[in-house]
């Protein structure tokens, strides 16, 4: 298999049509072995992978510190080709409780500059608050990464889970290289507003949740029991009668799977592929089986059939439930 690139906007950098996204190596998913985290990567950057996502409030710094640990270990041709994308700016508390966000100039200097150490690296290559902060204008918070980034602190500048007004405006202040937005085949809110948005300003997508969270991989089913640090035991989609319809959802969408030959998790991630060349999917993967499964998604061809069938199976707004629970969907604005 050979690796394919895409760019992350006319100002960003080319990456891997995968990246790995390492949130789940720390938190919000259950236990995870950190030895098998740190062999995910290495296999990940020995596929030819390059983009690696992660954000400083996962697990309160032991992601940057796992991802650190993974680049340190890899041979350095491996690490050198590696593209690091980290999110900031939300707030936790020693219990883990979210304690909102928090994007003043001096916080994005101050957050920056413990990444820096957490992961051993001289500079971040995408830098972005995770989520905007309402008190804050955006200008200020991306002109804080612009001075980031003049002082070779940060490489480019990105965006996460904003709308189409603010994203111009982030854009009339610094070059913005992409948007990092859930998209997936029951999450298609972009479609209407912020995608056009960004392709109208050579904004390039990574798009997160291709799988929701599991729940379109084809491996989750309704009697897996989750512990209670699982973000899916409070994921609406996750629960009651929601679950039984999405679970349906994904059997037919399976039956599509099978007549092609691949799984359901490759099918899904090869049509979130198909929507353009300037939107990277980010994967999940916190096993290298898991990851293995996910790059299969791309020697997967969708042709005009394929797509009219995966679009009859889950149409555009299928899915039952909200994206996340009603507290944290206030802080979104797709």
């Amino acid at each position: 298999m050979t690796m394919r690139t895409r760019s992350l906007g006319t100002t960003g950098p080319q990456v891997s049509a995968l990246g790995l996204g390492c949130m789940g190596m720390s938190a919000l998913y259950g236990e995870a072995d950190r030895a098998e985290s740190v062999a995910t990567i290495h296999a990940a950057l020995e596929a030819g992978v390059t983009l690696l996502d992660t954000g400083d409030f996962y697990g309160m710094g032991h992601n940057e510190m796992l991802i650190g640990e993974a680049l340190r270990a890899a041979p350095a041709a491996r690490r050198e080709q590696a593209r690091v994308s980290v999110k900031f700016g939300a707030l936790r508390g020693p219990d883990g409780s979210w304690l909102g966000y928090d994007g003043r100039p001096a916080a994005v200097k101050n957050f920056a500059a413990y990444s820096l150490q957490r992961l051993g690296v001289d500079h971040i290559d995408v830098y972005r608050i995770a989520r905007l902060d309402p008190d804050v204008p955006i200008e200020e918070t991306v002109g804080a990464i612009a001075e980031l980034v003049e002082q070779g602190h940060v490489r480019h500048i990105g965006l996460s889970e904003v709308g189409a007004e603010t994203i111009r405006r982030a854009a009339a202040t610094a070059p913005i290289s992409d948007l990092q937005i859930e998209y997936s085949l029951i999450s298609r809110g972009i479609e209407a507003e912020i995608l056009p948005a960004v392709r109208e300003l050579g904004i390039g997508v990574t798009a997160y949740g291709v799988l929701s969270r599991g729940l379109i991989s084809g491996h989750f089913t309704a009697d897996r029991q989750l512990g209670a640090g699982d973000f899916r035991a409070m994921s609406p989609r996750f629960q009651g009668d929601n679950l039984t319809h999405n679970l349906g959802l994904v059997e037919a969408l399976r039956k599509i799977a099978e007549q092609k030959g691949v799984t359901v998790a490759q099918i899904a991630i090869a049509w979130v592929l198909s929507r353009g060349a300037d939107i990277v999917p980010l994967v999940g993967a916190r096993r290298r089986d898991r990851l293995a499964e996910a790059l299969g998604a791309l020697e997967v061809t969708l042709d005009a059939a394929d797509l009219t069938a995966i679009e009859e199976a889950v149409p555009a707004g299928a899915a039952a439930g909200d994206r996340y629970p009603a507290a944290q969907m206030a802080h979104l604005e797709a």
